[in-house]
């Protein structure tokens, strides 16, 4: 007979878990955060079990209480769930057998069959909890529950059923440029957009996937080139946001790390507009991560400087103190420093940095048309013209480039015929 599926309300409930492996350890998180008083019987447990019990000890609902010993006769006392979760066939059904004279209902890990509940595979998106049960195969429900929870996570689930659509405009971070780095949030809110406010930063090849009747506003700001102003993309949210429109701003990267995106949240606050901020990966982080360089290293530097070149070094308009920057051993990351890496360089050597400082540029960083060239701070402006490097790129400056060709060389090595 099918079983009868049952979401459990556990706040401050005693919960009985027998076993201290694995399992336990897959299970536990998920009675805690259902704010479960849990109570765990075993000798031993996992080294993450024992950080959960150490920081989610004491009194009260949410906690966790480790009794060091093996399962004894009266343990499900008082239970209103029993987990028996050892890798001991016997330990298990005699745990199982005691519940089920005191009627408290058990879940057996070790034999679906003789276990009176089953844990369905589970998964949450926002609100909204999925539980799957696949007749006792926990490989075929994990994989129904997967596909359910990709569905709601990208937003092609909620978007064909939503009932609640989401109101005013949702700010979204769209990462570095690869579309599969966006969260899950940002592609959730992004497929149920009415109107998708865009610029030439973010991942484009998301565009595609929208449903025909989003409106897709191209708000792009090019080097040089065209653009279109900030008040103008101001006005478009808040005046598409009061037509009751669901607006999603698709910014590049983090909206927060030189995006202008406080503005657009100012603007709209100020009209009455109510806005959700979703973070994005900054590729100030990203963009040398997938080129193999990372930022700080143990033993090489402890610190790192993000930095808008957009303003040069002797440009009145230009907060930075690059004084300092000349000065510190930490790792420089340089966004919009392409057109300017000429002055940039030749200032931090004044400075202090030495002229044989490392030196990588990434171009289209995440992205498939990503390359990279490595230099010194006294040679990268005439590499960089010589390889034709255009904006969008990353410069790294520091010691954390040569990590990653210390990598290169051991690949290399491995490579090599004995």
């Amino acid at each position: 007979m099918p079983p009868y599926l049952l979401g459990l309300r556990l706040s401050g409930r005693r919960v009985l878990v027998v076993g201290g492996g694995r399992v336990a350890q897959r299970r536990v998180p998920a009675l805690l955060a259902a704010d479960a008083a849990v109570e765990l019987v075993a000798p031993e447990v996992t080294p993450s079990l024992e950080d959960l019990i150490v920081s989610r000890g004491g009194n009260g609902p949410g906690r966790i209480v480790w009794h060091r010993r093996p399962y004894r006769p009266g343990d499900c006392a008082g239970a209103w769930l029993v987990q028996a979760l050892t890798d001991d066939a016997k330990v298990n059904a005699a745990v199982a057998a005691e519940a089920e004279q005191a009627r408290v209902w058990c879940v057996r890990a070790d034999d679906a069959e003789s276990s009176a509940a089953w844990t369905p595979a589970s998964g949450r998106v926002g609100d909204t909890t999925v539980g799957v049960l696949a007749g006792g195969d926990p490989r075929h429900a994990a994989g129904v529950r997967d596909a359910i929870v990709d569905g709601l996570r990208d937003g092609t689930l909620e978007a064909r059923h939503h009932r609640r659509k989401p109101v005013g405009v949702a700010l979204v971070g769209g990462g570095p440029g690869d579309p599969g780095l966006i969260t899950v949030r940002g592609r959730r809110l992004l497929a149920q957009a009415d109107v998708v406010v865009t610029d030439r930063l973010a991942p484009r090849g998301l565009l595609d996937e929208l449903p025909a009747d989003t409106e897709v506003i191209d708000a792009a700001k090019i080097p040089y080139g065209r653009t279109v102003t900030q008040e103008r993309i101001n006005d478009y949210l808040v005046e598409h946001a009061r037509q009751g429109r669901f607006v999603v701003r698709l910014k590049g990267g983090d909206p927060f790390v030189f995006g202008r995106g406080f503005e657009e949240v100012l603007h709209c606050a100020r009209h009455g507009v109510p806005v959700t901020v979703v973070p994005g990966v900054t590729s100030a982080v990203a963009v040398p991560s997938a080129a193999g360089i990372p930022v700080t290293h143990r033993g090489v530097t402890q610190e790192f400087h993000v930095v808008s070149a957009h303003a040069a070094p002797d440009d009145p308009a230009s907060t930075v103190d690059w004084a300092a920057l000349g000065r510190s051993t930490g790792t420089l990351v340089l966004l919009m420093a392409v057109e300017r890496m000429t002055l940039i360089a030749e200032t931090l050597i004044r400075y202090g940095r030495s002229s044989d400082t490392p030196v990588a540029v990434i171009q289209e960083g995440t992205l498939p048309g990503q390359k990279a060239l490595t230099a010194t701070l006294g040679t990268v402006a005439g590499e960089m013209a010589a390889a034709g490097i255009r904006p969008p790129a990353i410069v790294v400056v520091g010691d954390v480039v040569n990590v990653a060709r210390e990598i290169d060389m051991i690949r290399a090595d491995m490579g090599r015929d004995p």
